[in-house]
């Protein structure tokens, strides 16, 4: 019984660390901070539950530093087209996003772009209802 009792256990606490780690774009981020970074990527990490990209660039305001930029998971990218082996180390990219609340050096991504082609990075900012799906054709303006 407590071999039992100890495995359920065990399940559960292991089962819910993906869902502790998720979490909502308004906990983290600012939609009213738009910020756009452009850069040189260093680290591409295709993981769940969020991708990311280490880049070192600058802001629109020119200050320079290494941003830690938030994508979608892999399924959601994968369902935007991309693949796993879509960034390296070295490659130029501007990242349209949001910044992070607590003014670290941290965005959500709306969209990346390398080599001249632009990807929808599935932010969670478009998972919360406040906005359509970057595929939606008449999007609105604003989130309500």
């Amino acid at each position: 019984m407590r071999k039992w009792l100890g495995g359920l256990t065990l399940v559960l606490l292991t089962s819910a660390a993906p869902a502790l780690a998720h979490h909502p774009f308004a906990a983290e981020f600012d939609w009213k901070k738009p910020v756009t970074i452009t850069g040189t990527v260093i680290r591409f990490n295709w993981e769940n539950p969020h991708s990311m990209i280490i880049v070192k660039g600058k802001d629109e305001s020119g200050i320079e530093a290494e941003w830690m930029v938030e994508l979608a998971g892999p399924g959601r990218l994968t369902q935007l087209g991309w693949q796993s082996r879509e960034l390296k180390a070295g490659d130029r990219v501007s990242v349209d996003g949001w910044l992070a609340k607590s003014g670290s050096k941290e965005l959500s991504a709306k969209s990346v772009t390398v080599n001249g082609r632009l990807m929808a990075a599935g932010s969670s900012f478009f998972e919360e209802g406040k906005a359509p799906s970057p595929t939606t054709r008449q999007a609105r303006a604003t989130p309500q």
